[in-house]
């Protein structure tokens, strides 16, 4: 069975239990969802649902929900090039919202694997939560299996096995779990599909109570499936990655050995495979390449595989190919891969270039350094991910010094703040052209399209940098719209006002946030608005300022040049007039 195929009878097995499908969200989450970096599970974009803060019946027309959602894990990272795990996969899903519970959640599963897939009953038993102080044992999903699977072997297992959430871990709605196991050929027991119930409330507390919507959130990984379906001894055999395999094989001249080959050959095979199929889809939903946040998950994937092409003798850019054959395996199930093919190909060709140049000097200097590698000097001049350092040094039976690394690294952060602090003098002097940037922010996510985000900015006294995510260059037509916007929004006389809330409330308010990470640790915010009501305005960041109190008071704006700042990243320098003071 193709994995076009399981796709495919998944699907229409739920829709005919009448749940409606729901096409996969992307990787990057909304601006209003900063729980995680990147999608890691099928349930993220029913989050808001299964929580009882929005109404599915409203949005979807359905409380019976089915999809095949792309996910990205970044704890994983390290561990592909075995057999099983992945950075980039697919889940299967079915939600209830409020609708159904344990008695039907568990005979669709089953009936699923069994009835429709021909599963062997017999490779398959299933785990459930034994229970804990102030949590009761899951009695009625044991009941459920043994009425409905009469003699399957049912293993009670604690919480960390069998238990789910609350998100967070401190309150919220939670529930215990369910989990069908397969046992393959070789001996090996497998998760195969979590069913998690959703039935508490995690008090503030500590206490549970039963919550009152009672909801189904179940995940079934693909390539596990289709392992199992297609009887194979590892993922990268399936049709998920095989025509990728072969390409990469032939780049490595490997094809008449791949049936003999090195352990080391095969691990960096299984890299390449893994990470560039991640990078193609992280690239297709608008991801570059960058050093913080999603940016830098993507560049580290790019350049551990651009790595291990040279470990396996690939000389010169080699990336394009493969991605292309990503592209052509995935581009009829997700469209926006085959829509965006030139710009996924210019986000890894940019990388690779950039990367690939810098490689074989900083390997000359690692080579030199000998036994006492230093990860800072490795990092900050040639850019290698300490990650990527630490493997290297592994290969080599080196270690790390990480606190070494880390105290260099916070030497270099406490120079720039000590820099920083030096312009706090100018901070009035600077507010004409911060409240301008920030102008220039919402405008280019009008005019471009909201998957823009700041990238970084400088500002000063008479002018100002901007950066965002874009792959490609303005045209001219573009640039004069941001500038009238900008103008307009200027002529309008918007009052620029500051707010002190919560991380939370801005996340609803749809605010800006470059440093969501470090907002999201903090209890009170501050946040400016231009326009009156932040539920409205036309810009809303998070930000501690300073700014004018009205666009009125930045006279005119005008875009001094726009330019590359990197792969994936335009600059624009731009400048507020401002009224003087009378």
């Amino acid at each position: 069975m193709t994995h076009q195929e399981i796709r495919q009878k998944f699907l229409d097995y739920f829709v005919s239990h009448d749940h409606t499908m729901v096409p996969s969200s992307p990787l990057v989450p909304p601006p209003t969802d900063e729980s995680v970096l990147l999608t890691t599970a099928g349930m993220q974009q029913f989050r808001s649902y299964l929580m009882g803060e929005a109404d599915a019946l409203e949005t979807f027309g359905n409380l019976r929900l089915t999809s095949i959602q792309k996910c990205f894990r970044t704890s994983d990272v390290e561990e592909v090039g075995d057999e099983s795990h992945h950075t980039f996969f697919e889940m299967l899903g079915n939600f209830s919202v409020g609708d159904y519970f344990k008695d039907l959640a568990i005979p669709l599963a089953w009936n699923f694997l069994v009835g429709e897939l021909k599963l062997d009953p017999k490779r398959m038993f299933v785990s459930v939560f034994a229970g804990e102080p102030g949590i009761p044992r899951d009695s009625e999903a044991i009941e459920i299996w043994q009425k409905e699977v009469p003699g399957i072997e049912i293993r009670e297992q604690g919480r960390e096995d069998n238990f789910w959430g609350p998100p967070g871990g401190k309150a919220g709605p939670c529930g215990p779990s369910s989990e069908i196991y397969y046992i393959l050929d070789n001996g090996k027991e497998v998760e195969l599909w979590n069913l998690v119930f959703m039935e508490y409330l995690k008090n503030e507390d500590g206490k549970f109570t039963k919550l009152k919507q009672q909801n189904i959130d179940t995940g079934m990984g693909l390539e596990r499936l289709a392992l199992i379906l297609q009887k194979k001894d590892n993922v990268f055999e399936t049709d998920l990655f095989a025509p990728l395999m072969e390409t990469l094989h032939q780049l490595a001249h490997l094809v008449e050995r791949k049936n003999d080959l090195k352990p080391k050959q095969l691990r960096s095979l299984r890299i390449i495979a893994d990470h560039l199929r991640a990078a193609v889809f992280l690239a297709g939903d608008g991801v570059t390449p960058l050093n913080v946040g999603r940016g830098y998950v993507l560049r580290r994937i790019l350049r551990r595989a651009i790595l291990h092409g040279r470990l396996l003798g690939i000389e010169g850019y080699f990336l394009l190919e493969p991605a292309r054959k990503v592209v052509e395996m995935y581009g009829e199930i997700y469209p926006e891969l085959a829509k965006k093919d030139k710009e996924i190909q210019a986000v890894i060709e940019g990388e690779e270039q950039k990367f690939s140049r810098s490689l074989a000097q900083g390997l000359k200097v690692m080579e030199k350094m000998g036994e006492k590698i230093d990860a800072f000097v490795l990092y900050d001049t040639y850019g290698f991910p300490l990650e990527l350092t630490q493997e290297l040094a592994k290969s080599r039976g080196l270690k790390i010094d990480k606190a070494d690394f880390q105290r260099k690294l916070e030497e270099q952060k406490a120079r720039a703040r000590a820099a920083a602090k030096k312009r706090e003098g100018e901070d009035e002097l600077i507010a004409p052209q911060h409240t301008a940037a920030h102008l220039l922010n919402a405008a280019l996510r009008v005019i471009l399209g909201p998957q823009i985000h700041q990238a970084g900015q400088h500002l000063e006294v008479d002018k100002f940098r901007h950066d965002f995510t874009f792959d490609r260059k303005l045209t001219d037509g573009e640039l004069k719209q941001i500038s009238q916007l900008i103008n307009e929004k200027i002529k309008e006389e918007l009052p620029v006002k500051r707010m002190i809330t919560t991380f939370e409330e801005a996340r609803k308010l749809g605010a800006e946030a470059q440093f969501a990470e470090k907002y999201a640790q903090v209890k009170e915010i501050s946040l400016y608005h231009i326009g009156d009501d932040p539920k409205s305005a036309f810009s809303k960041e998070l930000c501690g300022g300073p700014h004018v109190t009205n666009t009125s008071r930045l006279g005119r704006f005008e875009i001094i040049k726009e330019e590359a700042a990197g792969s994936g990243v335009r600059r624009i320098y731009g400048r507020a007039v401002p009224v003087q003071n009378d």
